[in-house]
């Protein structure tokens, strides 16, 4: 009995609202035979193809379904077929799917419908289709992409006939934008199946439904799996002379949003910095990178304060336990799928953390908790916290003393507690201050070597007769920053703490920062 089934893209976008995802027109007649009036029924064909017509509407396409039809219904379809392809356009794409009967004679395919009864091969082209009548419908329509899809052979039911005991199909020749596929060799045996669905179009309909995959691969997966599956038996074939990509889905292409959160990511995740890190982690909570960037955050710290391995260079994420930074909130993604805009500390923020991370100091980090316990540095405020915690732990554990967090200097005539530094410049030398700050800018004096660890705990050949600059981003900006905490009234604390080159760096720093940074 003859079924026409037409399911319209429309059909598609009222369920999955996808009406937008292809650009181009998608057209598919599919064929499906079966129930056979004169040879050998077959059981799968019509499951096949209405396997096949769910696959392909999901991905765009307005199929045509035909199942158990005879030679004019088939001819009809096709006929109709080409005219619907050739009025889409030339960037449309045409698709044709066959289950059922097929054979070959001298060197041509032919479907059968299901009302062929044939006792002589001269009349095998008067009661079958020839499969070339689908490239000449594709090839009038000069459209850009075509796809042949031939599930047949299954077996030959007109052995008995003289001159029809080939096997299998002839391999035809691909007009010039035509993907041609066999469900396996030609002149092979193509298996029926026995679960409802042939093993090749099973596999195909898994296949088309891998994001991203180019044409071939996704046939050439199928064949993979079909090798597999009949133990060696049966090989799809296929022949290209495809001349532009064709993906059944491509990959989704990513939102203005989403573009700019990759390309932050991008530049973030090749950096040694954790402050970056964590500016991004904080900006997106629900973003795609977060278990990626918590991981680097971990080993960049760890590194940073020599508690563990080196954080890999090329930003890729290590397989680490749960890092100890808490997790960032996270929203609710179902109720906003759109990630927030990215969030800028304020300026006193900033000024706190950049004090606590100049001194090393535990008490300065509590301090920009205490005033900031939801800042943009909390985690990494706690996690410094932890490892200076651990640390004393441990050194008391082994009953040796703890090392102070900060060194202290003794001061000498050349290096005062106090120094009149008004009106210094960045590029002006500090007339006072010893070894080895005096007689240079605070320009230069960042390109030094260290006095002794900028944070405690750190290895020495992690800071020994290295550059401040290496350790910290200390940008003209940056050294501004920091000297200006140390002019606010709640930062005497932290002006008080010992620095890598000496206390007279930080007054000159605050008096710079006084000057508004000249």
């Amino acid at each position: 009995m003859k079924q026409i089934f037409r399911l319209w893209t429309a059909l598609l976008v009222l369920s999955f609202g996808a009406q937008s995802a292809w650009a181009e027109t998608r057209l598919a007649l599919i064929v499906g035979n079966g129930s056979y009036s004169s040879v050998t029924q077959l059981d799968n064909p019509v499951h096949d193809a209405a396997l096949m017509a769910q696959a392909l509407t999901a991905k765009g396409f307005e199929v045509t379904m035909l199942t158990d039809v005879g030679q004019t219904a088939l001819n009809q379809g096709i006929a109709q077929f080409g005219r619907d392809l050739r009025a889409a356009g030339k960037d449309a794409t045409g698709l044709f799917y066959y289950a059922g009967h097929a054979v070959q004679s001298f060197g041509e395919n032919y479907l059968l419908p299901v009302d062929a009864s044939l006792t002589d091969a001269a009349d095998l082209s008067l009661v079958a289709v020839q499969a070339e009548a689908v490239l000449r419908q594709m090839r009038s329509a000069q459209n850009k992409t075509n796809i042949v899809i031939l599930d047949a052979c299954r077996n030959n039911p007109f052995e008995a006939i003289r001159d029809l005991n080939d096997n299998g199909l002839a391999e035809m020749k691909a007009p010039t934008g035509t993907f041609l596929s066999y469900s396996t060799a030609p002149g092979a045996v193509a298996l029926d199946g026995l679960d409802g669905n042939s093993p090749f179009t099973k596999a195909l309909a898994v296949q088309i439904n891998v994001v991203g995959l180019p044409i071939e691969q996704t046939f050439k997966r199928t064949r993979i799996e079909v090798i597999e599956q009949t133990n060696g038996r049966q090989t799809p074939w296929d022949t290209s002379s495809l001349t532009g990509d064709f993906f059944f889905e491509a990959k989704q292409q990513l939102t203005a949003q989403e573009l700019q959160e990759k390309q932050l990511w991008d530049s973030v995740k090749v950096s040694d910095d954790p402050v970056q890190l964590m500016l991004f982690l904080r900006s997106y909570p629900a973003g795609r990178y977060q278990e990626e960037g918590r991981q680097r955050l971990t080993a960049l710290l760890e590194k940073e304060l020599g508690t563990g391995p080196a954080a890999p260079s090329d930003g890729a994420a290590q397989d680490t336990a749960e890092p100890a930074v808490p997790a960032p909130k996270t929203q609710d993604t179902a109720a906003a799928p759109e990630p927030p805009a990215p969030q800028t500390p304020s300026a006193s923020e900033d000024e706190l953390i950049a004090a606590a991370q100049s001194s090393g100091s535990a008490v300065d980090y509590q301090a920009y908790l205490d005033v900031f316990p939801q800042g943009t540095y909390a985690e990494l405020a706690a996690f410094e916290l932890k490892i200076i915690k651990e640390k004393a732990e441990r050194a008391a554990a082994a009953d040796t003393p703890v090392e102070p967090q900060t060194q202290t200097i003794a001061a000498t005539p050349e290096t005062p507690a106090v120094a009149d530094l008004s009106g210094l410049t960045f590029d002006t030398p500090f007339p006072t201050g010893g070894a080895p700050i005096q007689g240079l800018s605070i320009s230069e004096i960042v390109e030094l070597a260290p006095m002794f660890a900028p944070i405690e705990g750190i290895p020495e050949e992690l800071w020994k007769d290295q550059t401040c600059s290496n350790c910290h981003e200390w940008t003209k900006e940056a050294l501004c920053a920091q000297g200006t905490t140390y002019t606010q009234n709640n930062n005497v604390r932290a002006l008080s703490k010992q620095h890598p080159f000496g206390g007279v760096f930080k007054q000159g720093l605050r008096d710079w920062a006084t000057g508004k940074c000249k």
